[in-house]
């Protein structure tokens, strides 16, 4: 059995070694520990951890710009999938978004990562076709 609790700096380490482990998270240099450590600073009580017996399983980074919120990281273990770790990472960011006032949250998901996007299709999430992403480096 998992359990759940927001996601702490102590974490970060582990939480890094899980997303390069787990095909499909674009993890690059945003996702150094004193970005990540920044990150939960500006958005506390958004992000959180799954366990099992005291070894982190599973992440979610959550936050938001009072309008819309955003999920960046969602991952689990590939050993412990299909366990309800990411239905129960998800809800637990999205019951913090709604406990903030946001009423609606985005996830960006690779084209290429039909696990994610079956999975967040089997939660209740829809993709959007109506929208593109850019991007720009900003230096």
């Amino acid at each position: 059995m998992f359990s759940l609790r927001l996601f702490e700096t102590a974490d970060i380490p582990a939480a890094i070694a899980l997303w390069q482990n787990c095909p499909g998270v674009a993890a690059d240099t945003a996702d150094s520990p004193e970005r990540v450590a920044a990150f939960l600073a500006a958005n506390p009580r958004l992000s959180f951890v799954a366990e099992v017996d005291e070894v982190l399983t599973g992440t979610v980074l959550c936050s938001h710009d009072t309008r819309r919120g955003f999920i960046y990281h969602l991952a689990v273990d590939p050993e412990e999938r299909r366990t309800g770790q990411g239905r129960a990472l998800a809800n637990a960011a999205l019951r913090a978004l709604a406990a903030a006032g946001v009423a609606k949250c985005h996830i960006h998901v690779l084209a290429e990562n039909a696990t994610a996007r079956a999975f967040w299709s089997n939660i209740g999430w829809t993709s959007r076709r109506d929208i593109d992403t850019l991007s720009r480096l900003t230096g």
